[in-house]
């Protein structure tokens, strides 16, 4: 049924706009107010039900409100303990979680810091960063989005809004990310890959940063907020040999686009390379607050005193973490096979859309992590702005939920749980809304 926005939806977004600060929800082109799901579905508080193509932003990866089975660990540990003050006190549980944690990567890592958010795991890992190498500066990306409070802001480098009036920032200088689609340096695609490497060596360590004194390059494997691009494996593999010949730190940042999301426990896994630092969260607890920075063993540990906080290791958290890291490694054989199924079907048929219709410029991705970016012209490449926000809109006036990315992108990113019916009729409301604005 076509989705109706009645009195009770209206009036919540009058009473919400009176007391809270405005945030990212107010660009979107719709109202949307979940109030239950299970699964594949959503329900507003009026009734309407949708399928969900955004796992709430990539947070249910495994299913809308998580598996039954993460909901009653959680109803579990509330009976018996919620906060155990984890960075003064000790508790068994999150021990538990992040020795299974560890043993999700690669032998080489070994110590474990838990945070509320993605944002406070990239925090620490800017201030571990620093401490193991005794260095200051750090290298990030153009397009990059690794969080708003400040040390992470400065790295973040996807839109000026989240930036202007919020400077200065930390000692950060941005590169170009291989956006090959779009490469920053107007180079052809098949020229582009290793630009921003050229770019890192000759221009930031030559010239801006002495590579004495660059403490870190953080990176996703694949850029979320920048528009769901993913690099070529040779940008990623030189990125670490360019990391080790300067003895600097490598950051993979898996907050998006880890746990399962791409088919890989680990997108990073897809391009052969390890990082030194990898940070997490959104899905990492199937719902709850959370974060999680995971350093590799041979940098050693950190002065007691010199990173901590309040809520980290909540035990409500942690059992969801739990449950949910016991789901992964009971299925992961299924997880992986769904994902590359589900993932080639999404991706054949998002082709088979830019075959037809000339405002599909770019569909790339990697497992359920797709985008596919929207154009005025294929040949011109012209942003289709204004047709994205009439895509999203369409698609959830029938049922679908959507998010953007990017400038003119559209993320894909439904629970890697979702059956394939779903995500043919997701895909069929998808091709109706494209097909109307491409005429």
């Amino acid at each position: 049924m076509p989705v109706k926005l009645d009195k009770k939806i209206r009036s919540l977004i009058k009473r919400d706009r009176k007391v809270m600060l405005t945030t990212t929800r107010e660009p979107y082109p719709y109202d949307f107010v979940p109030e239950h799901g299970e699964g594949d579905y959503v329900y507003d508080i009026s009734g309407n039900r949708f399928i969900d193509f955004s796992s709430f932003i990539a947070v249910y990866n495994f299913g809308v409100n998580s598996r039954a089975a993460v909901r009653e660990a959680m109803k579990k540990q509330m009976d018996s303990l919620i906060h155990p003050a984890f960075t003064d006190y000790y508790a068994e549980l999150p021990v538990v979680f992040a020795e299974k944690l560890v043993r999700m990567l690669p032998r080489s890592f070994g110590k474990v810091f838990f945070s509320n958010s993605g944002t406070e795991a990239n925090e620490a890992a800017i201030k571990f960063s620093r401490l193991f190498t005794k260095r200051q500066y750090i290298i990030s990306f153009y397009g990059a989005f690794h969080g708003r409070t400040m040390g992470s802001l400065s790295l973040t480098a996807s839109k000026t809004v989240h930036r202007e009036r919020f400077g200065p920032f930390n000692s950060t200088v941005q590169a170009p990310y291989a956006y090959c689609y779009r490469c920053p340096l107007h180079k052809e695609e098949s020229e582009c890959c290793l630009q921003g490497i050229d770019v890192i060596r000759n221009q930031i360590l030559g010239k801006t940063v002495s590579e004495k004194e660059c403490a870190a390059i953080f990176f996703e494997p694949v850029q979320g907020e920048g528009g769901y691009i993913v690099p070529p494996k040779e940008f990623v593999t030189e990125l670490r040999k360019l990391a080790d010949e300067h003895g600097i730190l490598l950051v993979a940042d898996e907050v998006q686009s880890g746990y399962m999301r791409t088919g890989r426990f680990l997108a990073l896994d897809h391009f052969g390379v390890e990082a030194d630092i990898y940070t997490f969260a959104k899905a990492i607890a199937g719902g709850m607050p959370m974060g999680a920075t995971v350093t590799r063993k041979s940098l050693g540990d950190i002065p007691s005193g010199a990173h901590a906080n309040t809520f980290g290791g909540n035990l409500i958290a942690v059992a969801a973490a739990n449950a949910n890291i016991n789901y992964i490694k009971k299925n992961m054989a299924s997880l992986k096979r769904d994902s590359k199924e589900k993932g080639s079907l999404i991706m054949k048929r998002l082709n088979q859309m830019k075959e037809r219709y000339e405002i599909v410029g770019d569909v790339r991705g990697l497992g359920m992590m797709i985008g596919v970016e929207l154009v005025k012209n294929k040949h011109t490449k012209e942003p289709a702005i204004k047709e994205r926000e009439g895509i999203l809109d369409y698609c959830f006036e029938n049922n679908l939920i959507l998010l953007p990315a990017g400038i003119s992108t559209i993320r894909i990113v439904p629970p890697l749980t979702m059956s394939k019916q779903n995500i043919e009729k997701g895909l069929d409301v998808l091709e109706a809304a494209i097909k109307k604005f491409s005429a």
